[in-house]
Order: C-alpha cells, then sequence, then structure tokens
C-alpha cells in the first residue's frame, strides 16, 4: 500500500522513521513518501520536503514566517492528492498537521493521527475538530485516554515510541575518545532542533558552563544543522564540543542535563539524568502562549507524573544564576539528586513496555485490511 506521512520536526523524523521500519515488516511493498527527515529518507521511499525547512516555534514566528507555512501547506495539500495514498499518517506537529487532516478527509482519503496533537494543554475544543477529520487517533501519553473519554472519543493508546528509540540503543564504548572528549564528568546541553529556540536557549546554557570548570560541557546538535551555525555562540575563545547524531550516547555518559522543553526531557528522564527544563522564546508569543495554556507544567516529565519532578525555568526565570544553582544541586546535593532519580524510576512504571511503533503499525495495518494483526 501507499504510505504518506508527514512529521514537521526532530522527534516526529525519529517516530516516523521506527513507523515506517515496523510498517515495512507488515507490507513488504510498502511505498512512502513524506514531508520529515534523515531518519525517515534512510527507511527509503520519497523525501518530498524536509522539516528543517517547516518548523517554526511561536506565535509570532508562524505569523512573521507565513507565507512560508502556507506555501508548504498548499503544496502538501497538492502532493497528496497527486499521489492518492491509501492513507495519510499525521505525526505531532498539529498547527499544521490538523489543517492537512481536514482537508485529506474532504478528499476521501483515510486519515491516521499518530501522537495525539496536545488539545489538552489549550483550545481543547480542538477535539470536536478531530472527530471530524481523523478516522483512528494513537496516543503515547497515558493521561490522554481519559481526556478524550471525556470528549467522547475513543483511541488507541500504544505506549510512548520513545521507549522503543532508548530499548534499542546501543551505547558506542569508545565514544568519549572518537569525539575529543576528556575524562572530565559530562553535562549535557540540549538546547532544541529550531532555529529559533537554540538562539534563544544556547547563550544562556553556554555562560553558565563558565562556571562549572571541573566539568565538560557538550552541545547535542541538531541533525538539521551543521558546525557552522553553532559556533558564532561561542565568544571570548570558548570551545565545547557539539555532537551530531549522538545525543543517546552524549546522554549515557551524562551526570547532568540543561534541557529545551519538549521530547528532549522525557529522553533524558528515561535515561535517568537528572535535568534541569528550560524554556524562553519571543515574549509576545510567550505572551499568549500564558494566557491560552491550560496546564501546571512544560516538561513531558513533570506532565506525565501531574507532579513537579524537574525544576521548569521559563522566560524571565531563564537565567546564567538560576540555572547554575539548579546544577549545584544536581551535581552535589545527595538528596535532592537521589529524590530526582527515584522519581524517575516510578515514571519508567508509568510509561509501560516499549513496543509503540510496532503496535501502531499493526493498527494501521489491520485497519486497511480489516485484519486483526497481533501487536
Amino acid at each position: 500500500m501507499r504510505y504518506y506521512l508527514v512529521a514537521g520536526e526532530a522527534s516526529g523524523d525519529l517516530h516516523g522513521s521506527n513507523l515506517m521500519k515496523e510498517l515495512k515488516n507488515l507490507d513488504a511493498n510498502a511505498e512512502f513518501r513524506y514531508f520529515g527527515g534523515d531518519l525517515m529518507q534512510a527507511e527509503g521511499g520519497t523525501l518530498v520536503k524536509h522539516y528543517a525547512d517547516m518548523a517554526f516555534m511561536g506565535f509570532v514566528e508562524v505569523i512573521a514566517n507565513l507565507r512560508t507555512v502556507l506555501g508548504n501547506l498548499k503544496f502538501c495539500k497538492q502532493d497528496i492528492v497527486a499521489w492518492q495514498p491509501d492513507v495519510l499518517i499525521l505525526i505531532d506537529f498539529p498547527g499544521f498537521n490538523l489543517k492537512v487532516a481536514d482537508f485529506a478527509k474532504k478528499q476521501g482519503i483515510k486519515v491516521c493521527y499518530y501522537i495525539s496533537p496536545k488539545v489538552w494543554a489549550w483550545n481543547q475544543k480542538r477535539v470536536l475538530k478531530i472527530k471530524k477529520s481523523v478516522d483512528h487517533l494513537f496516543c503515547i501519553l497515558p493521561f490522554e485516554v481519559d481526556f478524550y473519554k471525556k470528549w467522547d472519543m475513543e483511541v488507541d493508546y500504544v505506549g510512548n515510541p520513545l521507549l522503543d528509540a532508548v530499548t534499542a540503543f546501543k551505547p558506542d564504548t569508545d565514544f568519549r575518545k572518537a569525539n575529543g572528549l576528556s575524562d572530565k564528568p559530562i553535562i549535557a546541553l540540549l538546547p532544541g532542533s529550531r532555529k529559533q529556540e537554540i538562539s534563544y536557549l544556547l547563550p544562556t546554557m553556554l555562560e553558565c558552563a563558565r562556571q562549572f570548570p571541573g566539568y565538560q560541557f557538550v552541545i547535542a546538535g541538531a541533525p538539521s544543522f551543521s558546525i557552522d551555525f553553532y559556533t558564532p555562540f561561542f565568544v571570548d575563545g570558548q570551545s565545547i564540543a557539539v555532537l551530531f547524531n549522538s545525543t543517546y550516547n552524549l546522554l549515557h555518559k551524562a551526570q547532568a542535563a540543561i534541557v529545551a522543553s519538549g521530547t528532549a526531557t522525557l529522553e533524558t528522564a528515561l535515561f535517568h539524568v537528572p535535568q534541569v527544563v528550560v524554556y524562553k522564546g519571543n515574549a509576545v508569543s510567550i505572551g499568549i502562549a500564558r494566557a491560552v495554556i491550560q496546564i501546571r507544567f512544560i516538561s513531558l516529565v513533570d506532565l506525565i507524573m501531574d507532579r513537579l519532578v524537574v525544576k521548569e525555568l521559563i522566560q524571565g526565570d531563564y537565567t546564567r544564576e538560576t540555572v547554575q544553582a539548579e546544577l549545584e544541586l544536581l551535581l552535589h546535593d545527595e538528596i535532592y539528586r537521589k529524590q530526582m532519580l527515584d522519581n524517575y524510576v516510578e515514571l519508567d512504571e508509568r510509561m509501560g513496555k516499549p513496543g509503540a511503533s510496532g503496535k501502531t503499525a499493526s493498527l494501521i495495518f489491520g485497519y486497511l485490511t480489516k485484519k486483526q494483526i497481533p501487536a
């Protein structure tokens, strides 16, 4: 069958690639066409547009790049109609993908949505739009099932695909030597995958690095950028390693991490790395977000646990001094550090078992063929 996938961010590229791999196990003649990234491209098929040309963060940034966003949306719709897939699989990225879903449904194309839009965070009435335009919704967070039940909507809970990726990870025993790292303990910097968030977050991370001479700070580089994007952030002779496609090896070795709010916060927790979560953006965008968002926390770790497990430093609270203070606790306060690690163990239990990609692929293939496929 013909599968058209749309992923607009690095995390979507990861989950899309794993889903494609599982679909190929079920459908030997599967054809893929997609908006995605390098990981999906490695699985075969045709990459139509790279997510690096699509990811804009914040209300103001989207408006500023509205011509590009609308152009991408128009092109995506036209390409779907021209290719006529058996199913459209949308992966997260709701601002874009919900519009694609509505269009495709009107064209008579079956729509599956993998990784539910975070409608529970704000504008919950968007559930009505999802009910109208999505045939099958696959959720990856435990609390989402109960949320959708309140709206009289049945969904499939498949577990979290990050568990698949973390479980499949095999550490590089030569990691330090291969990347020119010293024997100093490592603090990982994960400033995000989009240009805007990196530009807002990385400078303060680098300021903080100067306060811990006994540690080496290492940046997890976004795969859509090169080293040339990061070097202008270094000032006064500062030199910090930037590693690409090595985030899991980096987390495997890290003593602590400073992490941009997003999927990476959960990945860091699954590797049991004590972390501080940070977020900063355009002041107007943040103001709008604070006015409409209906949740207490921004990190996935705290959302899943429904309590503050990892410190969240947002906008004005995100400074060199506040990050430094939190790192001091994570690195040197044994009780504070142990409490976070104990909470991670409870998080593991809530997250359940790996296999989300395989289960989702089985459900999609089963819905298309009307066959019951063992998950």
